[in-house]
């Protein structure tokens, strides 16, 4: 789903409410997560998880490979490379991002839903993705949490 993209991200479900949030650096980037979220590491992708495993979210963090490239042309070649539809363009960390959402039968009755946000964002030098994905009954109870995780993110200063 999101091809050759260097960042992927996943949320599931959440034990909701306000939680403690802890800062942490993925690369050049950092963000706040619910404190008490489990996180782990497979082949350079940041996976953080809810306490009662029904939520969870992926971060890939990249560098683009053109030097002087605009943060808005970076994120359209994102949004294209990931298909250009359904995106709503945003700002985040004062740079552009996108936000898009997809709901897919979980089972084969159509019973059960999966909702996946995806949200993407460069600032001209690094790349990001986060997916969150959880059973469609409960975006309402984690919309508060993935808003938070995502208005906290934060490109590092310098260079």
């Amino acid at each position: 789903m999101i091809g050759s993209l260097v960042l992927a991200v996943a949320l599931a479900a959440s034990s909701g409410g306000s939680a403690e949030m802890k800062k942490y650096q993925v690369k050049t980037l950092s963000l706040q997560v619910p404190a008490d979220w489990e996180r782990s590491t497979h082949e350079g992708t940041e996976k953080f998880r809810s306490p009662t495993g029904e939520a969870f979210f992926t971060l890939d963090v990249g560098a683009v490979q053109t030097a002087g490239m605009k943060a808005q042309v970076c994120l359209d070649k994102m949004m294209a490379a990931m298909g250009a539809e359904g995106w709503e363009k945003l700002r985040l960390a004062k740079n552009p991002a996108a936000r898009r959402v997809n709901v897919d039968n979980a089972t084969e009755d159509g019973a059960n839903k999966v909702r996946s946000v995806t949200y993407i964002g460069c600032s001209g030098k690094t790349t990001w993705s986060i997916i969150f994905s959880s059973d469609d009954k409960k975006k309402d109870e984690l919309e508060p949490v993935l808003k938070k995780i995502t208005q906290s993110v934060s490109y590092a200063k310098g260079k």
